[in-house]
């Protein structure tokens, strides 16, 4: 039961020092709001406010996480589907592959619909035998709903190298926005070897 509850925290965003979540609006209240403020109108602009958007009534999901992918300099992307339950569940018996030592960065495919989702960010916790070796927080941004996919790419990382570094890491990942909704958690795995 312990593990469970550390699990949590390690996957819990930090808060920044004198940030406070303003009030959730509807996307009408939005698009009527301050309409003579001309900075605003164009930030509401940016979110996609006003305009129609394409949202599947039936799923009722506000983030769809299509991928997330590892990005390497002249190789192709290695992606991993997030797009369906059925998916993250295929996600148990597949091990992504990272050389030792290569440069590479993650990168998120999603779609957002529905409503404006303000601060989302991407968490995850990498362990190995059970201890934890690497944690990571990144600022994914607000978005409003629009039919077409967002890409975010993060920021390049090292693979770690040499004989001690090689072997399987286990993940847990979590979307999660500025209200604390947990928009998608899932867990998967990646194993430094020697060469691709």
């Amino acid at each position: 039961m312990a593990d469970a509850s550390a699990s949590h925290d390690e996957l819990a965003p930090t808060d920044t020092a004198g940030y406070k979540v303003g009030e959730k609006k509807t996307l009408a209240e939005l698009a009527t709001l301050d309409a003579a403020d001309e900075s605003l109108r164009k930030w509401k602009e940016s979110l996609g406010v006003g305009k129609a958007a394409a949202a599947d009534s039936a799923d009722p999901r506000k983030v769809i996480v299509h991928a997330l992918a590892l990005e390497v300099a002249g190789r192709e992307d290695i992606s991993i589907d997030l797009s369906t339950p059925e998916a993250l569940a295929k996600l148990k018996d597949q091990t992504m592959t990272i050389k030792e030592g290569a440069e590479y960065r993650l990168k998120v495919v999603f779609k957002i619909q529905h409503d404006v989702v303000s601060g989302l960010k991407y968490l995850h916790a990498v362990k190995r035998s059970g201890i934890t070796v690497d944690k990571m927080e990144e600022m994914v941004g607000s978005y409003g709903p629009s039919p077409d996919l967002y890409t975010k790419k993060f920021s390049l990382e090292e693979a770690p190298s040499g004989m001690l570094a090689r072997g399987t890491y286990k993940v847990k990942s979590k979307f999660i926005d500025d209200d604390k909704h947990s928009h998608l958690e899932w867990d998967w795995q990646f194993e430094i070897r020697k060469d691709w």
